[in-house]
């Protein structure tokens, strides 16, 4: 290149050029497939069509189409452009040379209906300047265009198994393969990472055949193996979806051109109709489908027959996770004790649900923590969704002989007087360097936790293990529980939270499926 700060690279498709902003390189909205439009709806993604000339990519692309969250909490401070042409990344890097950086592979949350690569918080400028590595930030097909199996009410005719989105985040793997040397990283060396729903594609990832060899470090947040909807579930949730739009499945032509505003309006009803007893499919209808050949089986299940040996893992959770979802449920705070019990054995149907009750509450009660039946069941359900399916990965991974890592964050959010306590997605400021005044906090203690956090996600990135001069050794999960507290300080514990995590033992597979 004849001027450093020239942001040109050539890629399979074609040149394009990005920008250069204090020190970084910045690409928004490569197009790393073709538009999933007309006639290619709901089919898996194909090559995008190469381009002559230089493509400019100054700006974020448009994200998959969705609902506005149901809560202000969740929304972005501006809505972003929706269009169902949305397969683009983004890239952050220090250089545009051959320094082969570690390549972090950013997959967002969002519950598989909302979300995109280009949120605010995820601006990748600062962990990559501080790690010298590579960022990489994806959309990928959201809701019913990418997680509704519609290929056995069909008959065929549409052959979306439910794992298109999947199938998306798999193939901008694929590109950054073929591309990502261009722009100073190394293919050899792509941390997968992501958060919620995020995590839980993370933890598919590590079970799908097709995604084997794209990837070499996994990292779960929020979300690890343990969500995926069965075969039956599935087409369940497809029919009832076909019963509100007043459509046959045999009239393909009209679900293929069916406008975007009615496609939303059907997705949102469906997410009603599925809680009630009437459906009985449960919360997050439209996430990943076991269809026994892109997603075999589920995910925990593969892992454990060996899909993700030698991918060192770094799993963990948030220690309220629940909290953010509970201030959104008014009917919590005045939760009687016959309720509490009613709401736990809906989504815990099997095993001693009362005893586990009991269980968090004297866990609680020595610690001096609040045992309102609202703050048993957020706590219940923080684990459920959460911190025991990371531990089961944890578990696993170690089981196979693979290293893997545990951690648990602990900050809590200044927003509403405290009330939100350390709760789901609070880490995400922290870790991108993006964290503000409100959600997050801000001062001295909490840039060091940014800091702790960017410093251990790179040193995993570049070599399997996180410890660093940061948080010091930190130690592969064994059967100490070895896990690292991320909070005003940065701590290894054992066993944390040991009491709660025991109770669980009695409760069989209560972590799997849904919310």
């Amino acid at each position: 290149m004849s001027d450093a700060t020239e942001a040109i690279v050539k890629t399979t498709a074609g040149k394009v050029e990005g920008n250069y902003r204090r020190g970084a390189y910045v690409f928004c909205g490569i197009p790393y497939a073709a538009p999933p439009v007309g006639s290619r709806r709901w089919l898996p993604p194909q090559p995008a069509e190469p381009w002559d000339g230089v493509r400019p990519v100054k700006r974020f692309a448009t994200t998959a189409p969705q609902n506005p969250p149901e809560s202000s909490i969740l929304a972005a401070p501006q809505p972003e452009p929706q269009d169902e042409d949305c397969l683009y990344l983004n890239i952050f890097t220090p250089g545009l040379d051959d320094a082969r950086r570690p390549v972090l592979f950013w997959i967002h949350g969002g519950g598989f209906t909302t979300g995109s690569g280009s949120a605010l918080v995820y601006y990748g400028r600062n962990i990559t300047m501080r790690g010298d590595v590579v960022l990489v930030t994806i959309n990928y097909r959201l809701g019913a265009l990418g997680f509704l199996k519609l290929d056995e009410v069909t008959n065929g005719n549409i052959p979306a198994t439910g794992n298109e989105g999947l199938l998306d985040q798999t193939f901008a793997m694929e590109w950054v393969r073929d591309n990502i040397a261009a722009f100073g990283g190394d293919p050899d060396n792509v941390t997968i990472f992501g958060e919620s729903a995020g995590g839980m594609s993370v933890g598919a990832q590590l079970a799908m055949p097709g995604a084997k060899g794209l990837f070499h470090k996994a990292i779960p947040q929020s979300g690890a193996a343990h969500t995926a909807s069965s075969p039956d579930r599935s087409v369940k949730a497809a029919n009832v979806f076909l019963q509100i739009l007043g459509i046959s499945a045999s009239d393909t032509g009209a679900l293929r051109s069916l406008a975007m505003e009615r496609l939303m309006e059907a997705q949102k009803e469906l997410a009603v109709r599925a809680i009630t007893p009437e459906f009985a499919i449960g919360g997050m209808p439209l996430q990943p489908v076991i269809d026994g050949k892109i997603l075999p089986r589920m995910p925990i299940n593969a892992i454990a027959n060996g899909s993700a040996d030698g991918i060192p893992v770094l799993v963990g959770s948030i220690l309220e996770e629940w909290k953010l979802f509970g201030v959104m449920d008014p009917s919590i705070a005045s939760l009687t004790e016959e309720q509490l019990l009613r709401r736990c054995q809906r989504i815990i149907p099997s095993g001693d649900v009362g005893g586990l009750i009991e269980a968090y509450r004297k866990a609680r009660e020595k610690r001096g923590a609040p045992t309102t039946p609202g703050e048993l069941l957020m706590a219940i359900q923080t684990d459920r969704t959460f911190r025991m399916p990371a531990i089961a990965l944890a578990e696993t991974q170690m089981q196979r002989g693979t290293p893997a890592y545990s951690y648990l964050f602990t900050w809590t959010s200044p927003a509403m007087d405290g009330k939100l306590g350390a709760c789901h997605a609070l880490e995400l400021g922290f870790l991108f360097g993006t964290h503000e005044e409100n959600f997050s906090g801000i001062g001295p203690e909490a840039d060091a936790l940014s800091a702790n956090m960017q410093d251990t996600w790179v040193a995993f990135a570049r070599t399997g293990d996180p410890s660093c001069e940061s948080p010091g050794k930190w130690p592969a999960y064994g059967e100490r529980r070895e896990t690292m507290v991320l909070g005003r300080e940065s701590v290894l514990v054992e066993a944390p939270y040991e009491e709660e995590r025991r109770a669980w033992d009695a409760i069989p597979d209560a972590s799997a499926g849904t919310f």
